[in-house]
């Protein structure tokens, strides 16, 4: 318990310094910006492993796209791969809900920063252009685009089947897909107490390239992570 609140404490004392300190950097160019956010993710990993005697361990680093426009497509079970996939990948853009953009000072940063944001449960004009969004702002940069297949942190026993809404963004960017499967719900829970001396794993995946049908992908991006979260818990 008494680990659990430091690590509280520290944690979230340091990522609201890092974002008072970066303030003047929303004047300036995007790439300072995004700076900040790689710097909260290496602070993630810092106090996990110094608070809680967590160790991160990535495999298949050597599965990482290069050369190519690509978006990831990762296992959702904690608060920790929205920090620290920043400091593996080039400064991924995100989706996320539309409520998130008003809060203070975060919200200001995620409007820097490029986020995609969406009305969730809501059909709006907004919401009709969405992947018009994505398309316009892959084709624009060259960060990837990182999406959560099961639309929500789950429980690390947990297999809710993949949002169909994965297959139409690999669909319509016709780029490859970097499949990453994450344990983070062992040490970092969506609710309850975070666990010490426990080992995150962080599996890179081989690409899925573009050229098969919607539905087929999400049935083999669901089986594919599945599979590696089982061997990698």
């Amino acid at each position: 318990m008494l680990r659990n609140i430091l690590f509280s404490t520290i944690f979230f004392s340091g990522i609201f310094v890092i974002s008072i300190i970066f303030l003047p950097t929303l004047l300036m160019p995007r790439s300072v910006v995004l700076s900040g956010g790689k710097l909260m993710g290496y602070w993630t990993g810092f106090c996990l492993k110094i608070i809680l005697s967590v160790k991160i361990k990535i495999l298949g680093e050597e599965n990482i796209i290069t050369n190519e426009k690509f978006f990831i497509a990762a296992s959702h079970q904690s608060m920790f791969e929205t920090f620290y996939l920043q400091t593996i990948f080039n400064s991924p853009v995100f989706i996320l809900k539309k409520e998130l953009l008003f809060i203070p000072i975060f919200g200001w940063y995620l409007k820097k920063i490029g986020s995609i944001s969406i009305k969730r449960n809501k059909i709006t004009k907004e919401n009709l252009e969405f992947f018009y969004d994505i398309k316009n702002v892959i084709n624009k940069t060259q960060r990837p685009l990182i999406i959560f297949p099961q639309g929500t942190r789950v429980k690390p026993d947990e297999r809710p089947p993949f949002k169909k809404g994965a297959g139409r963004i690999f669909e319509e960017l016709k780029i490859s897909c970097q499949p990453v499967a994450i344990n983070s719900g062992y040490v970092w829970p969506k609710k309850g107490s975070k666990m010490s001396k426990k080992t995150i794993t962080i599996s890179i995946l081989p690409k899925i390239t573009p050229g098969i049908e919607k539905s087929e992908f999400v049935k083999y991006l669901e089986e594919k992570i599945y599979n590696e979260l089982n061997n990698i818990n």
